[in-house]
């Protein structure tokens, strides 16, 4: 399977929304995308290559994964936090939602 539908359908599992049409889980969603609330959104962000005898030795993607929740104490950064390779970058509040914002190297 691809590695990016493995963390979506991991991303799925965090928010518990087993129901594909209704997961919450927002990959690259353009502007005309009505979300709703909590929901996980991530995008591409970039790769972490590395090498070995001037070699490529391996590489990951890593992706800017965006918590969205009206609740600021809610569990689900709590949850993407304990993904291995997630990183927490900062929190913000726009609209009364907040934002918790992620690098996850999957």
């Amino acid at each position: 399977m691809n590695r990016r539908l493995e963390l979506h359908d991991l991303f799925i599992g965090i928010l518990g929304t087993e129901e594909e049409e209704f997961s919450r889980v927002y990959f690259q969603p353009p502007q005309d995308v009505q979300l709703m609330f909590p929901c996980i959104i991530y995008r591409r962000n970039t790769n972490d290559t590395r090498y070995a005898s001037d070699k490529l030795y391996k590489t990951r993607k890593s992706y800017s994964v965006t918590v969205v929740d009206s609740d600021p104490d809610g569990l689900i950064p709590d949850k993407v936090a304990l993904l291995p390779y997630s990183r927490f970058e900062r929190h913000y509040t726009a609209d009364n939602l907040n934002h918790d914002v992620f690098n996850v190297y999957y």
